[in-house]
């Protein structure tokens, strides 16, 4: 008698993030008005559930990223290495960014989404001040690494964990009992990220099931227009502009990579957070993509701090979308300025909450459109939250992988194989 094949993990949340959707819809319309229901299941059940989902990925983030970093910096034998690293990480991630806030733009001037709205919102939206340029550079070098760790501020986290991984490859002997300690620990560490991965069904239900007894449909109708259009140029870039550049620039097949991208993918889908997927992208390019972890510790982390492809084709919609709603008129000028304002803030702005819409203020102010407007698509923000987290995650791990190849960093075998880092490899 064959023996029953165990469900995969992808297929798990898959159909924990359908179960979710399905029983918060149901309680949204057949029990939206029970009490019991709503405060014991919706804000009891749910809400601790999928906050203690999202809560144990957040809660690997730093001692994972800073003891994988240290063990990648300490065993590179060239320290030159870290700048070229950098170098093309970032030029990797400016460029995407560019290309998708491009692509965003010239779909909703094809589509116009905000042409004959006449929307109104009762909601407000208040901008906090974004840094200046000049202080983020100061920012990134932490005064206090442990007060960095504790607020978790990634950039100020990256770079002590940079220059504690150097200083321990330049102390010979001693150098290298230390190097030995954090391998240990990092091994550890991965042990409990493949740990929590196993509970991630029932947390991706909790969330979903929360999500969908909230929000409104109504909501999502009179903006189907914006919606759609961001929708599309997300999967436009996730879908081509992402597996085009690795084709281009790598020669690897980018359908491979596609379908190894699901786990991560959803995970950052149902937690909207790249940071909180961070643990998972890792575990995606270094186990199953083949990268080597001196380079995956350093581009991952660093793209879910500066990497916002997602984000970028939501400003560049949005900014059309307000600017046909209010009846004003952009030129040539002011969508390169949009280009150019997006694609620098999304350096400029790491590290601070709500990011997003902080870019898009920042966006709006530079052409003159009110920054009100973005009260308008805040209804549907949630969603499309999601969404643009999965492309955003999606995006670090092909610059991962480009950068790994230009590097001699990736094993090609275990890029290749469809089963590396699932159970099928392990048994």
């Amino acid at each position: 008698m064959q023996q029953k094949q165990p469900l995969s993990l992808t297929t798990k949340i898959v159909l924990g993030m359908f179960a979710g959707i399905l029983l918060g819809a149901i309680i949204q319309y057949l029990l939206g008005d029970s009490q019991f229901v709503q405060e014991y299941i919706v804000e009891g059940v749910f809400l601790v559930g999928g906050k203690i989902f999202v809560n144990s990925l957040k809660m690997l983030v730093v001692p994972l990223v800073f003891i994988s970093l240290i063990c990648g910096t300490c065993s590179l034998s060239d320290p030159s290495k870290l700048g070229r690293l950098g170098g093309k990480s970032i030029a990797l991630y400016l460029t995407t960014t560019a290309i998708a806030i491009s692509l965003a733009i010239g779909l909703a001037l094809l589509v116009s989404p905000g042409e004959g709205q006449n929307l109104s919102s009762e909601a407000t939206f208040s901008a906090k001040e974004a840094p200046s340029l000049a202080q983020v550079i100061i920012n990134i070098v932490p005064s206090n690494p442990i007060e960095a760790m504790a607020k978790g501020n990634m950039l100020q986290i990256i770079m002590f964990a940079l220059l504690f991984g150097i200083a321990i490859s330049l102390s010979g002997d001693s150098g290298k009992r230390v190097a030995g300690v954090f391998n240990d620990l990092n091994d550890v560490v991965m042990k409990l990220v493949v740990i929590l991965m196993n509970l991630a069904p029932y947390g991706v239900f909790f969330l979903m099931a929360k999500l969908f007894s909230e929000i409104s449909i109504t909501t999502i109708f009179s903006l189907i227009k914006y919606f759609g259009v961001v929708l599309a140029a997300l999967a436009i870039h996730a879908l081509v502009t992402y597996p085009l550049l690795l084709k281009v620039l790598s020669g690897l097949n980018p359908v491979i990579f596609i379908r190894k991208m699901r786990d991560a993918a959803l995970f950052a889908f149902t937690t909207a957070s790249s940071n909180a997927t961070i643990p998972v992208t890792l575990e995606t390019a270094t186990k199953k993509m083949g990268v080597h972890n001196n380079v995956a510790s350093f581009t991952v982390p660093l793209g879910a701090t500066i990497n916002m492809d997602g984000t970028a084709i939501m400003q560049g919609v949005a900014t059309v979308f307000i600017a046909q709603v209010f009846a004003v008129d952009l030129s040539l000028n002011d969508y390169i300025m949009v280009i150019l304002t997006a694609t620098l803030a999304s350096v400029g702005t790491a590290g601070v909450p709500g990011v997003g819409l902080i870019m898009l203020a920042m966006v709006l102010q530079q052409v003159g459109l009110p920054v009100e407007g973005i009260a308008l698509i805040m209804g549907v923000d949630r969603l499309l939250d999601m969404t643009r987290t999965a492309v955003n995650v999606t995006g670090d791990s092909m610059v991962t992988v480009i950068v790994a190849k230009s590097e001699k960093e990736l094993n090609i075998e275990t890029f290749n194989n469809p089963w590396a880092g699932s159970r099928k490899d392990k048994a």
